[in-house]
């Protein structure tokens, strides 16, 4: 059911047998990603509460108040380290699940002294969930897996129900900004997004490239590929 601005803010919890959204990968770690790992965690790490109980407070997380960015799935990092570093006055909140890139941003946090970053493990839903109605001022979803088999497409991130979910987190004014090298799950996401009634989209379609998405390896590799990239970026009324 998609959420209004006129029905509750919370969103109730999953059910226990809910379809993840992600693939988990297992992937070894270097030397200096493990050191990264064992020393940052318990300053910058975050485990995310899977109860549907437990909240999470960003101003205690970060020790301040400040606009908010939730990156869902923040890969190996380099992207999310960037735009944190350009923009000290907002809070980064990445969440991932491959453990290498979890332990590489947190490398990259110590490297580029980068104090506004909190880096979560577990499942994007269940953080989003956990967080207060209306404390994000942006969500990016960057590059998430595509799902490209038909029987696979209700595992996608971008769905409705989804959606609604990420709004309610969302302050008015907030963004929701995908980006995509897979042209038929950019057609899938323009249409549900401009189908949310709490949504506009602030381009006509696709959103020009905004200049402070860094462009990462794998961004890379499909340019390569001759892949085109969809950004889209919706805002919260």
């Amino acid at each position: 059911m998609t959420t209004t601005d006129s029905e509750p803010a919370t969103v109730a919890p999953p059910a226990a047998r809910s379809i993840r959204t992600f693939h988990p990968r297992r992937g070894r770690l270097t030397d200096r990603q493990r050191a990264a790992l064992e020393q940052l965690w318990p300053a910058y790490g975050l485990a995310v509460p899977d109860d549907g109980r437990t909240a999470v407070e960003p101003a205690e997380l970060f020790g301040r108040r400040a606009p908010l960015v939730l990156e869902i799935g923040s890969g190996m990092g380099d992207a999310t380290a960037a735009m944190a570093a350009a923009d000290p006055d907002r809070d980064y909140l990445a969440v991932e699940v491959h453990t290498p890139g979890i332990a590489n941003l947190l490398d990259l946090v110590r490297r580029h002294g980068l104090g506004n970053v909190r880096v979560a493990r577990g499942d994007a839903l269940d953080l989003v969930r956990a967080l207060p109605a209306g404390s994000l001022d942006a969500v990016h979803v960057f590059f998430p897996d595509p799902w490209p088999k038909a029987r696979h497409h209700k595992r996608r991130l971008i769905q409705p129900a989804h959606v609604a979910l990420l709004r309610s987190r969302l302050a008015p004014g907030g963004t929701l900004h995908c980006a995509t090298d897979w042209a038929e799950y950019a057609a899938a996401m323009r249409q549900t997004l401009d189908a949310d009634p709490g949504l506009v989209n602030a381009h006509d379609g696709y959103a020009p490239r905004p200049a402070h998405r860094p462009v990462t390896k794998f961004e890379r590799r499909a340019l390569t590929a001759g892949r085109e990239i969809f950004d889209l970026v919706h805002r919260r009324r």
